[in-house]
């Protein structure tokens, strides 16, 4: 083989890595668009579906509220976007950050000493048993009517599924790889970062991306019990005083920080585990 016709192959073996990832970034933002357009018109469809309700049925205002009279609330009350909706994302996004070290933590910690799984594993099992309203009080005593205790409802709901997920990556590592890294002489410690930790990186995105969903809910619930401000502060008002197009307005406020939440996670774990990638739906 001449120079020339090394040098071709060289220059293709050296772009081929460069167009399957050319290829996978444009085979996910097609995948991106099209999740948008989607939601976009199942959002529509949903909206004319309940306009059509409301106009057939004719239910009073109190029991249900048109789109119209929604987007009304939403105007006339600039507080549920300007200060409830921060507040309740500023507890989701703490709350999630703090939960996902927490899990990420404790996944960790039995991986590396597993007879801590014995003790630990039935503590979170436990965590997650307990009814969340029967935390809720404790916590606002304890914590006050700040921001403490809707952090720590959040971490408390979103920790669950990071640690379980990613110790069940943990567990199910290839048992060749780690019956290589024992024949170099890798001792526990180097098996789990070196080894256990990246092959278990796609079952912690599974994770986060089921906690991302949970982050909301909780915060909301922690608001539900006592708080000064926040979407479930502002809901448990308004339902109190028959305001239900107030309540419409931050359930729809709620749903679209739920997304925005999601869409962050999805975002920030796109390329941590670049050697598996999604296939297409």
């Amino acid at each position: 083989m001449n120079g020339v016709a090394l040098s071709a192959v060289l220059f293709r073996d050296l772009r081929m890595p460069v167009a399957r990832e050319r290829l996978r970034a444009e085979s996910r933002r097609e995948r991106a668009e099209m999740i948008l357009v989607r939601a976009f018109f199942v959002a529509v469809a949903l909206v004319v579906i309940w306009q059509a309700i409301v106009v057939l049925f004719g239910p009073p205002d109190f029991i249900l509220p048109s789109p119209a009279e929604v987007l009304a609330a939403l105007r006339a009350r600039p507080d549920l976007l300007q200060v409830d909706a921060l507040t309740t994302l500023s507890e989701t996004l703490i709350g999630l950050v703090a939960g996902t070290a927490l899990g990420v933590g404790l996944a960790l910690a039995m991986a590396l000493l597993p007879p801590t799984r014995r003790v630990l594993l039935p503590v979170m099992v436990v965590s997650q048993a307990l009814p969340v309203f029967a935390i809720a009080p404790l916590l606002v005593l304890w914590l006050g009517f700040g921001l403490a205790p809707k952090i720590v409802m959040a971490t408390i709901a979103i920790f669950f599924p990071v640690a379980s997920a990613f110790h069940d990556g943990l567990a199910r590592t290839d048992p060749g790889l780690l019956d290589l890294a024992r024949l170099y002489g890798a001792g526990r410690v180097r098996q789990v970062f070196l080894f256990r930790v990246p092959a278990a990186l796609p079952s912690l995105v599974t994770g986060l991306r089921v906690a991302a969903v949970y982050a909301p809910i909780a915060a909301l619930f922690g608001e539900w019990v006592g708080a000064s401000s926040g979407l479930g502060y502002a809901m448990l008002h308004a339902n109190g005083r028959a305001e239900t197009d107030v309540v419409f307005a931050a359930l729809l406020l709620l749903a679209a920080m739920s997304i925005v939440v999601r869409a962050l996670v999805d975002f920030l774990t796109r390329n941590l585990t670049p050697w598996a990638p999604e296939s297409a739906a």
